[in-house]
């Protein structure tokens, strides 16, 4: 008896997003470390994905509009303002300033109904996914510098400091709510808790690049990615040993929440060495790198072994 399978752009759910997150920060960072080509072919199929899923959230909003809003109440659907603004970082690296900053307008203006819609349908005990809230915010943050930096507008750049300051905060609220219970049993998405620590680390170290920021402004800055930094590494060191602990190697579609973190801690020490002038970050950033593209393509591949038809009985 044949098995009826549905191809895989049907009914993405909003967790799909972290996939359009990894593979544009993995872009970011190989063209950071001057891999170029592959960099663009990463950059063509987060660009794809995102127009696919920006689609299908249009989709829902205008035809079903009921399951958008029940969608909208849970922190992945955060992952379409996060993704956005990955996707607009590394539209500016490309020098597409106008096309970057339509993206940083289109995230702002979704970033206050979804991130109230998640925030009033908080629970005590929530999944890594709830550290979504401190991404998709200094997300806006690091677009926002990024853009500061390449046209010299300061305007950008106070925003990018107020994103890094709340994004802090909501950290903190994700925090006190997050089950920790998720560190040995969660499905990929308990990463977040990492992932949101180095998008904050790099949200500093691209204000300490800012030359708004001097004097004790700027060694705030400085010492701020490095902590976080710090922290994330640590975050991740005890995530990792979780999974060696109790490894979980079935596919599951929030392992591209996996694979972000990867990518942002390497981006992270990638701008926090440029910020600093430590050179052993830089070559932190590079070996964490290839182990997030390492990630993305067993993430891949398990991806397509679920969607390979079979026949039952």
């Amino acid at each position: 008896m044949d098995r009826q399978v549905n191809p895989w752009w049907a009914e993405l759910p909003p967790a799909a997003g972290a996939a359009v997150m990894a593979t544009a920060i993995i872009s970011i960072g190989l063209h950071l470390t001057g891999h170029e080509a592959l960099s663009r072919v990463g950059l063509v199929l987060a660009g794809a994905l995102w127009l696919l899923l920006a689609g299908d959230f249009l989709a829902r909003f205008l035809g079903n509009r009921a399951r958008w809003s029940g969608e909208a109440d849970t922190p992945p659907a955060l992952t379409a303002v996060a993704a956005t603004t990955v996707l607009g970082t590394r539209l500016s690296a490309l020098g597409w300033q106008t096309p970057a900053a339509a993206l940083l307008a289109l995230a702002a203006a979704l970033w206050p109904v979804l991130l109230t819609a998640v925030v009033r349908h908080w629970q005590r005990r929530m999944p890594g996914a709830a550290f979504l809230v401190c991404v998709a915010t200094q997300g806006l943050g690091v677009l926002a510098a990024t853009l500061s930096l390449a046209d010299g507008a300061a305007w950008l750049g106070w925003a990018a400091l107020v994103a890094f300051g709340l994004g802090l905060v909501l950290y903190g609220e994700a925090l006190v709510r997050f089950d920790f219970r998720e560190v040995r049993e969660g499905a990929g998405d308990q990463w977040i808790a990492g992932g949101a620590l180095a998008i904050s680390a790099l949200n500093a170290s691209k204000l300490t690049l800012s030359p708004l920021w001097t004097g004790a402004a700027h060694t705030a800055l400085r010492t701020a990615a490095l902590v976080l930094l710090g922290l994330n590494l640590a975050a991740c060191a005890v995530l990792l040993a979780a999974e060696v602990y109790r490894p979980r190697p079935r596919y599951d579609i929030r392992r591209w929440s996996t694979v972000f973190p990867l990518g942002m801690t390497a981006a992270a020490a990638l701008f926090t060495s440029a910020a600093t002038g430590i050179g052993a970050l830089h070559t932190l950033g590079e070996v964490v790198l290839w182990i997030a593209v390492a990630a993305w393509l067993l993430v891949l591949a398990g991806f397509a072994r679920s969607q390979l038809p079979y026949r039952n009985g």
